[in-house]
């Protein structure tokens, strides 16, 4: 008895201390608040938001490749990754930095190669091209390049390959000159008919990538905690689907992946080491979110997202995202996270990514919205559902 009145009272104040911090004002700011845009609730967000529970599926996709360990290239010439390919679709994300300060700062090129390693032509095709230009504003980066592999269409272009020979993966990089602690940042997706080897080196900018490729002989070894990971991974995309049908009636609950617990970090193989690569951080990883939800009492549903991990200044001081979510108040499509400005910072700020109408009589609806770990930002990045009152009046 003793036991189920106390269990009777965490309850109780659960629920009041959330009414106590979803003050009635928050209504009226969302309400106000437009798509991608930040909206200040202080003293609700937090990491102890109850979470809705999902199911991953893990989806046919492409081999994904990270070339992200070194981030940084110390060395003015340098291969940083080196992965075998086998025919069918690859995802290939780079994220590298010239890091090169001995003897002095300089200009570098860091290059993507496809080498076809097969007996025969190779034929490739791209299906998403989201290359960034180098620059030190990785936030940017990150956000704008996964907003731009979320937009890209299939190219009709078909480059043939000849066995034995190297081409560089995008003529831009080949191009693009890099300054000290400038990130190169790119998202490919290409289909290949052939085997094939994908290399990310560091040269001068006045070498092309092929006359480099076959004058270094050795790859860098991984700094462990330099980057999220290098290697060729077993997941490309996840559809997600929660558990249940989400209520309004419930109050506010949470979604997190990507934070190595609820969500573990997808495994591969790197080919210059023995034993198994993670990818730390899921990056580059698609996520394909279904949810089922209803309103019982009336309520409209936000979604929103924050920086959890804003206090840690030197990494964390800053988030920003792009996703794409489905229609409610605001139209379907691609939204960056947030559109208004650079980043987040931190608590109080969350941004606004859609409100969900109720539907006639508390129906069952669906909603759904694609998600990726964006690229220098720290994680996770927790997707938070909101119930909001429309009727508000002050």
């Amino acid at each position: 008895m003793k036991s189920l009145f106390l269990t009777y009272a965490l309850v109780i104040t659960y629920f009041a201390t959330t009414a106590q911090v979803f003050k009635p004002e928050f209504n009226r700011a969302i309400l106000n608040t437009p798509q991608g845009s930040i909206v200040e609730l202080p003293g609700f967000l937090s990491k102890q938001i109850p979470h809705l529970d999902y199911h991953k599926i893990v989806l046919p996709g492409p081999q994904h490749v990270i070339s992200d360990d070194p981030e940084y290239i110390r060395i003015p010439e340098a291969i940083a990754l080196q992965e075998p390919v086998q025919a069918g679709s690859v995802r290939l994300y780079v994220y590298n930095v010239n890091g090169v300060q001995e003897p002095a700062k300089i200009d570098r090129k860091i290059t993507a190669l496809i080498k076809n390693t097969g007996t025969a032509p190779m034929h490739l095709r791209m299906l998403k091209y989201a290359p960034q230009p180098a620059s030190t504003n990785y936030y940017q980066i990150g956000k704008q390049g996964l907003a731009d592999y979320f937009a890209s269409t299939p190219s009709a272009t078909i480059q043939v390959i000849a066995p034995g020979a190297v081409i560089p993966i995008d003529p831009r990089l080949e191009k693009q000159v890099v300054k000290y602690d400038e990130l190169v940042h790119g998202i490919y997706e290409f289909v290949i008919d052939q085997p094939g080897q994908i290399t990310i080196l560091q040269t001068d900018p006045a070498t092309p990538g092929p006359a480099a490729l076959a004058r270094i002989k050795t790859v860098l070894p991984t700094k462990g905690h330099s980057g999220a990971g290098r290697g060729v991974f077993g997941v490309s995309n996840y559809r997600v689907i929660t558990n249940g049908v989400y209520d309004t009636k419930n109050g506010p609950q949470q979604i997190v992946v990507a934070d190595g617990e609820r969500d573990p970090w997808v495994l591969g193989k790197e080919n210059t080491q023995e034993g198994i690569a993670k990818l730390d951080g899921n990056y580059g990883v698609m996520y394909y979110f279904e949810m089922k939800w209803k309103s019982t009492d009336g309520k409209a549903l936000a979604l929103v997202t924050w920086n959890p991990n804003g206090d840690n200044s030197q990494w964390c001081g800053g988030m920003a995202n792009t996703m794409v979510v489905s229609k409610g108040k605001f139209k379907e499509g691609i939204i960056q996270l947030p559109s208004d400005r650079l980043i987040t910072k931190k608590d109080p700020e969350a941004i606004l990514i859609q409100l969900f109408q109720p539907a006639a009589n508390g129906e069952e609806q669906t909603i759904r919205f694609t998600y990726s770990p964006p690229g220098a930002s720290c994680l996770p990045t927790p997707l938070v559902f909101i119930p909001i009152d429309q009727d508000y009046k002050d």
